[in-house]
């Protein structure tokens, strides 16, 4: 289904964006002409909507990589959902820094963002464009439209998978923003269309909403590992209710461990497994088809051919490339000489860039470990996690060079391991033996031998962070880990952050993002976050 995105054009965004009054009026939806309700004349039109959902996090609109966009007023590349994604929860920590100077993208790293970031004002806007998408479905797929559509018993039966699917993407849709903004506006399918003011929901009332949906859907969907690949199923609940739990304390004061337990438990029994294959195998161009997909739970696809983005994984290969760096190599026709990475980073491994953790793919040929000029790509080291060839290094499908086949591994089974293991160490139940056991297989792969294993008493917070850091790093992972532990903002430092060389701590209001000035500038019911 993911695969041909490109090719599906959908009208429904002419109804949707009106009930969403918190999104941005300089980020408009584009008026397809075509109402909801006569675009579901084809039976086919509701798996074509539903793609509609997943490819809302992978392309920016209607015609790849840029045309017809979904929103206007950001750059398309850099209104992609995935790639705003990946900076607010990466940009702004040890892992990664970026040396352009494109608006206001520096002050990320620096952690010196306001209410009129346009990236984190465009982030807010793409979340509620895919909640608007998502309400939607489920209004247009409800029994009595469809027993006014005469739609036959099988056809019903399909759409009540896909309407568990949909609720998925909602789900994960307002755990980011949870997780972003805290307290936000909130719609379902059960308000009206047209021009109003949403209400404000609590941090902790949003929660429990994603967390009633997802255990609502979980017996719904489609069972673990019995979907098509890239699409959501039982699994992918079982981790976002892990996810949300794991960070329970953050979003509602009480800590939900011995449920991470229980749902990883779930997710590690369901047949998934560590590949032998080397780790960097997880993120090349043929990562669905060369043994990763057995770990990958939840991917983020993309094709050079289908689906086409200058965000999502284009951005991801094509920024990290610069310097002495071949874009041959990576298969990709030139770099973009963006993203690298800080010392603070690179120092988690033994050995460093020369350490026997196979998980430390940094390129250092004319680079400099220490940034003293956040603009020269050559200073800080680069790195090669994300290519665009596959295990013979043959590149990717579009044979420009432009659009990559890598898809991006948004939950896998090295998390799973991760969360068990964090929530044993924090009190909630467990086996010491199997969390020993987890850590330790995903650290065999990284040392392609048993070198690199530990044992119960190494089993601390601090290992679990950094263990986090280097199986996960670049996988949009590190602000809220770092929240979670935290050493976001009052406690953590690294390299430029507060944008001086050897950091410096921040405010502990910046856990949390500001809500879009130009939002309450119109919806009177919000209220902003404490500190902006």
């Amino acid at each position: 289904m993911l695969r041909t995105l490109k090719n599906i054009f959908l009208a429904f965004t002419i109804v949707l964006f009106a009930q969403s009054c918190e999104s941005n009026l300089d980020l408009q939806p584009e008026d397809n002409r075509l109402t909801s309700g006569a675009a579901f004349d084809e039976p086919g039109a509701y798996k074509s909507f539903l793609a509609k959902l997943y490819a809302g996090i992978s392309v920016s609109g209607q015609e790849g990589p840029a045309g017809n966009p979904d929103l206007t007023g950001l750059d398309e590349g850099f209104s992609n959902y995935l790639r705003l994604y990946w900076s607010m929860q990466e940009l702004t920590t040890d892992e990664a820094i970026v040396g352009w100077n494109d608006g206001t993208i520096k002050d990320l790293h620096a952690q010196t963002w306001t209410s009129g970031n346009e990236f984190i004002r465009t982030m807010y806007s793409r979340i509620f464009y895919q909640v608007a998408l998502t309400n939607e479905f489920l209004r247009q797929t409800s029994d009595a439209k469809l027993d006014a559509r005469g739609v036959d018993a099988s056809l019903r039966s399909e759409i009540q998978n896909y309407r568990a699917e949909a609720r998925f993407m909602r789900a994960l849709t307002y755990w980011h923003a949870m997780d972003l903004f805290g307290n936000v506006p909130f719609v379902t399918e059960e308000d009206p269309i047209g021009a109003f003011l949403p209400q404000q929901i609590k941090r902790a009332d949003l929660f429990t909403y994603v967390e009633s949906e997802l255990l609502a859907i979980e017996n719904d969907i489609v069972a673990a590992r019995q979907n098509e690949y890239g699409r959501a199923d039982q699994a992918a609940v079982w981790m976002l209710l892990s996810k949300i739990y794991l960070n329970a304390e953050v979003y509602t004061g009480s800590p939900r461990y011995s449920e991470v337990i229980t749902y990883t438990t779930k997710v590690i029994g369901a047949g998934y497994t560590i590949p032998t294959n080397p780790y960097y195998h997880l993120f090349l161009a043929d990562n669905d088809t060369n043994g990763s997909q057995s770990e990958v739970i939840f991917p983020i696809t993309f094709d050079g051919l289908h689906t086409q983005s200058f965000g999502g994984m284009t951005f991801l290969i094509h920024a990290a490339v610069g310097g002495s760096m071949k874009p041959a190599d990576y298969g990709i026709n030139g770099g973009w000489a963006g993203l690298r990475t800080t010392s603070a980073l690179v120092e988690q491994f033994p050995g460093e860039a020369n350490s026997a953790d196979g998980r430390a793919l940094f390129y250092t040929d004319g680079q400099t470990k220490e940034i003293n000029n956040t603009s020269t790509f050559t200073q800080g080291y680069a790195v090669e996690k994300f290519r665009n060839v596959d295990v013979n290094g043959v590149a990717g499908s579009d044979p420009t060079g432009d659009i990559p086949d890598t898809d991006f591994p948004m939950f896998r089974l090295a998390d799973a391991y991760l969360m068990y293991a964090e929530a044993f160490v924090r009190g909630g139940g467990g086996s010491a033996a199997d969390a020993v056991t987890y850590i330790n297989q995903l650290r065999t792969r990284a040392y392609t031998n048993a070198s690199g294993n530990i044992n119960q008493a190494d089993l601390t917070l601090n290992f679990i962070l950094s263990e986090r850091s280097r199986e996960l790093f670049w996988e949009a992972h590190r602000r809220t880990d770092l929240i979670r532990f935290g050493q976001f903002s009052d406690q953590g430092i690294w390299p430029w952050k507060r944008n001086v060389p050897q950091g410096a701590t921040t405010e502990a209001f910046r856990d949390l993002m500001p809500l879009p000035a130009s939002d309450l500038g119109i919806n009177t019911n919000l209220e902003q976050n404490q500190g902006y």
